[in-house]
């Protein structure tokens, strides 16, 4: 039995950019066969909707909204609804899985972080991030190139918003330096094909088994092109 989970997903509860809410995303992940979803909305530092003068408690709780959302109706549905989020530095960005939410809240200003300090605060804490579309080419991003490949667990090789020779360039990379591969649709809309994440061969219990699995090199990305 295979088991489907999307590891890139936006809620227009929280990230701007996003067209469809938590509940929607849901529903339309478990009519297409998927087991579970990691629900990383855009951080605070990133196109998120969150007003950027709120105390840092109420930013997470604006944050938090759509993953909570996820997660309910996730639970009446039977689609499994994990947490993580995208964090951005000078454009560049950071799926990242592992930590609870309450790691949020309680290191106010973490927004601030250079790539070096996020990468160091997260390991040591037990999570996990990987560079989402690494080669992305937009307007706002200062470096429109991997970071030190000392600073990720893992590289998004697929990303089904990206065009096919900037997927290449992020396998290519992965593969120089031996770093674990990914692969995400980066959902926003409900009406877009659904095209990515991983399948696992045993549902997981927990994200830190979706970690290990993608550590390990026990998935199979959801992509003809990125295997």
């Amino acid at each position: 039995m295979e088991y489907l989970y999307e590891t890139h997903l936006h809620t227009s509860e929280v990230s701007a950019c996003a067209v469809s809410g938590a509940a929607e995303q849901v529903r339309a992940y478990k009519d297409r066969g998927y087991t579970g979803i990691i629900v990383t909305d855009h951080f605070v530092n990133g196109n998120s909707g969150c007003p950027r003068n709120a105390p840092w408690g109420e930013k997470m709780k604006y944050f938090l909204s759509g993953y909570e959302k996820a997660k309910a109706e996730g639970g009446k549905r039977g689609l499994d609804v994990f947490f993580g989020l995208e964090f951005t530095v000078r454009g560049s960005d950071f799926l990242t899985y592992g930590l609870e939410p309450e790691f949020l809240t309680a290191h106010p200003d973490m927004d601030r972080l250079t790539a070096e300090d996020y990468s160091s605060l997260v390991r040591r804490h037990g999570g996990y991030l990987a560079q989402a579309h690494p080669y992305r080419d937009d307007w706002y991003i200062e470096h429109k190139f991997p970071v030190d490949h000392r600073l990720v667990d893992g590289i998004e090789v697929y990303n089904a918003g990206m065009p096919d020779e900037t997927n290449a360039k992020a396998l290519a990379f992965a593969r120089l330096h031996g770093l674990p591969m990914q692969a995400g649709s980066d959902s926003h809309n409900t009406n877009a094909v659904f095209t990515s994440g991983i399948i696992l061969e045993k549902r997981a219990e927990s994200i830190h088994d979706i970690i290990a699995a993608i550590k390990m090199n026990r998935v199979t990305l959801i992509s003809a092109k990125a295997g």
